[in-house]
């Protein structure tokens, strides 16, 4: 993991891009807030800025482990699970959890981004990709962020924007 990996994570595309800042890039599809964008506590929005990494959690879990407050539970999601339990709204595998950098934008106060628990983390797999349909977090399939979490250290930067150009 090198320190001037980042992350950019584009609303407007749904797409999220890992880059070493060596040269080499991988993007993946993500899902959003189904709200759009916000920096507000309870908006159930996905904030935009400067953010890093501010915890790594769930090394060594396995793949689809389901998490509460950040703990892991034990249970493995399953279709059957999922059905079980049809309002959770599912963290599984990792958790990128992040912290805004910009005072009074996404950190501090009303709108501080690690207060609103706003993680990167995996998702049950009949959850589409490519559209918003999160409560504010940036989902991802479980594979992927298992991919990304194992190249990602605490302080890696995050940029999110509402699309477009790349920060």
């Amino acid at each position: 993991m090198a320190n001037d990996t980042h992350l950019h994570i584009d609303i407007a595309c749904q797409r999220l891009r890992w880059s070493d800042g060596q040269g080499q890039e991988r993007d993946f599809l993500v899902s959003t807030a189904a709200r759009g964008v916000g920096q507000e506590m309870g908006s159930e929005q996905t904030p935009l800025g400067r953010h890093v990494v501010r915890a790594r959690i769930g090394a060594g879990a396995p793949l689809r482990a389901v998490f509460v407050g950040r703990r892991a539970t034990g249970e493995i999601w399953t279709p059957a699970l999922g059905a079980e339990h049809p309002k959770r709204d599912w963290i599984l595998t990792r958790i990128l959890w992040l912290s805004g950098t910009e005072p009074g934008h996404n950190r501090l106060g009303r709108v501080d981004s690690m207060r609103r628990y706003i993680y990167i983390h995996g998702t049950p797999d009949d959850q589409p990709m490519g559209r918003p349909a999160s409560h504010g977090c940036v989902r991802m399939r479980n594979e992927d962020v298992r991919w990304l979490f194992d190249r990602v250290a605490a302080g890696t930067a995050v940029a999110i924007d509402a699309g477009g150009a790349e920060p």
